[in-house]
């Protein structure tokens, strides 16, 4: 068992419930001390009103039977949930998914009884409030300016995911492309704005200069008398792509086209979803190759060169910061310096950053004052942890336009909560949707105030306050930086590397039975682990080996879940996505056949999430590491017979 105990004074062991549900009484306390503060409320609000409902209804006929119906359905749901994953063992490596945290899970629990809705201040007046602070907060783990104050402050606010976050990123960088154009086409006069020769050049600028242009547009049209002001906002909102739709705005100007995406091969399936959903199309995602499952920033260099000679706009590069298959971290500051080099040209496309896995490991990387950690000093805590590539990549993420994060994935929290972070708020503007029934009048100017209209700028327009709340206490009990959520992300890092090493002396001691092998060094806590029987050389036969032990690794409703001992998941290596040294590496590892043409070259792997701070228990000198490769040693003995 690792010796390492990081030192953390008993912090952690206050933050859930706990494998055992050691913490419930602490939990109990504070679900009653605030559902009893939530009731003085009401009855505070007009002690002056009666009570509605009469003591006595509760001996009443209609009252009981429908405590009665309540109860039965309750203890029914009660009883059906005991089928659930069990997330909260040091037993399940599964999935990107925890035990809850005790301060994001009693808040919210807290806040839900008011049942704030964050579209606007009208509904949440104190939750809309949080979000937005808990933007800022986001903001400053991941190295943006973080100062209302500021003009270019960033801003950031909560999703129901980090595929609608995402959906968010492509937005806002589709709004800022064509927006220039827009100005050119509704004639806006010389003076009012510094505008581009030709809509080429309109249609590429950096999304630092299309702001700019926005707030140039803001000051002039401000400046103007009100008849004036109502009429070229109209002109230039009838020339706006959002108001033409895409079809009609490329019709309007012919020799412009349909932007591209550049996002690795290892990018999630989401943003083929958004390329549809914002009608740019599946067709122009295009796939950056990889190498060692990061993304290859040379090949990047020439795709942009390429796009830029061919005449094809780019209107967004991503990075990602912790694959969902292996948590590997793309080169995002390589990413950026070829996002600069093409500005320098005059091709302008901006940065966003996937870190939907990733995002809350920046707090390991970031001092109590924001300031960036240094690499040996982080280093100092692991064995391998960060690597000089991964360093790099999280001291860059504050060069992106944009980035997307999960509270409720690496941030321990109730599921849905992705977020979505901005560097410069300004652009937000060419998002915002008017509706008078919620939004009652113009934006303000200070920050904070401008931003208690959420909705306006948001794709959800209803959202859970709760949420809200909930991130909002978690930072505040364990703020974003090595010394708080730090903490957290530290045991799990310790984890991933003793299960790393775990796995390599565990594919010595099978290796009578099968030839196994970690495909890719992990980069962050999410391991994977090939597996073939020994003397077989078909891959489809070595999938079907694998698909057979993840049998015993999976939850099945049928059975009681105490009969399995661990829980993981899989994924699949397609060996046509590596390059030749790769796929020769990883195959020779587990002494399989290359793939023919037409033939599966989809390897089926196990993948394990080591997100639970208890896999090492220091308190009873367990690692549940050990035992769950040696639970897999036997099911491989059980199925080779």
């Amino acid at each position: 068992m690792d010796s390492r105990a990081p030192d953390d004074h008993g912090l952690i062991d206050a933050c859930f419930l706990g494998p055992y549900g050691e913490n419930d009484t602490l939990l109990e306390k504070l679900v009653v001390e605030f559902l009893r503060d939530h009731v003085y409320w009401r009855r505070n609000f007009h002690p002056e009103d009666p009570p509605a409902i009469p003591t006595a209804a509760a001996q009443r006929p209609g009252y009981l039977a429908m405590e009665a119906r309540m109860r039965r359905e309750l203890h029914q749901l009660s009883a059906a949930l005991k089928h659930s994953v069990p997330f909260h063992s040091p037993r399940y490596v599964g999935h990107m998914v925890s035990d809850l945290l005790l301060p994001g899970l009693a808040a919210q629990l807290l806040t839900l009884p008011y049942n704030p809705n964050n579209v606007s201040e009208d509904a949440a007046p104190v939750t809309v409030d949080l979000e937005v602070q808990v933007g800022l907060q986001l903001a400053r783990m991941l190295g943006f300016p973080h100062d209302p104050a500021q003009p270019d402050c960033a801003f950031g606010h909560l999703t129901s995911g980090g595929t609608s976050a995402n959906l968010q990123a492509l937005r806002l960088a589709l709004a800022l492309k064509a927006f220039p154009v827009a100005l050119r086409a509704a004639r806006v006069p010389g003076e009012a704005v510094n505008l581009p020769e030709d809509d080429w050049q309109a249609f590429n600028l950096a999304p630092a200069d299309a702001i700019a242009l926005l707030g140039q547009w803001n000051a002039w049209l401000a400046a103007q008398p009100p008849a004036e002001r109502r009429t070229w906002r109209e002109r230039v909102h009838a020339q706006r792509l959002e108001q033409r739709g895409l079809h009609g705005f490329l019709q309007a100007h012919l020799h412009l086209r349909v932007p591209m995406v550049l996002a690795p091969a290892t990018a999630h399936y989401s943003w083929s979803k958004g390329m549809k959903l914002l009608g740019l199309g599946r067709d122009q995602l295009q796939a950056v190759p990889q190498h060692d499952m990061r993304l290859d920033p040379d090949a990047l260099e020439d795709m942009l060169l390429a796009c830029e000679r061919g005449r094809q706009p780019v209107l967004m590069v991503v990075g990602v910061l912790g694959t969902t298959e292996y948590g590997s971290i793309d080169p995002i500051d390589r990413i950026c310096a070829a996002r600069d080099a093409a500005i320098a040209r005059g091709f302008g496309t901006c940065v966003h950053v996937d870190a939907a896995w990733g995002g809350y490991l920046a707090a390991l990387f970031r001092n109590p004052d924001g300031s960036l950690r240094a690499r040996e000093d982080v280093a100092a805590e692991f064995d391998h942890f960060p690597s000089p590539a991964v360093h790099a990549a999280f001291a860059a993420l504050g060069r992106a336009e944009s980035v997307t994060v999960d509270p409720h994935k690496l941030g321990y929290l109730p599921y849905g909560a992705g977020a979505f972070v901005c560097r410069d708020h300004r652009g937000m503007r060419l998002l915002a949707e008017s509706a008078d029934y919620v939004f009652h009048s113009e934006a303000p100017a200070d920050y904070l105030a401008h931003y208690r209209h959420l909705g306006q700028y948001t794709i959800e327009g209803s959202k859970p306050g709760a949420a809200a709340a909930a991130a909002y206490v978690t930072h505040k009990v364990l703020p974003l930086d090595h010394t708080g959520f730090g903490q957290l992300q530290r045991h799990s890092l310790q984890a991933a590397e003793a299960f790393h090493a775990r796995a390599l002396r565990f594919a010595e001691d099978i290796a009578d039975l099968a030839h196994a092998c970690v495909p890719f060094a992990p980069d962050t806590n999410l391991v994977c682990l090939a597996l073939n029987p020994r003397g077989n050389h078909d891959l489809p036969a070595a999938s079907a080996f694998v698909r057979k032990l993840h049998e015993g690794l999976r939850c099945d409703p049928k059975q009681p879940l105490q009969i399995r001992e661990f829980f993981g998941s899989v994924t699949t290596l397609r060996i046509a996505a590596l390059d030749r040294a790769e796929a020769a590496r990883v195959l020779g590892a587990l002494r399989l056949a290359q793939p023919g043409d037409g033939e599966d070259d989809a390897l089926v792997i196990l993948r394990h999430t080591l997100m639970n701070p208890y896999l090492i228990d220091r308190e009873n000198g367990i690692s549940y590491i050990d035992l769950y490769f040696d639970h897999l040693a036997e099911r491989i003995r059980a199925l080779r017979g």
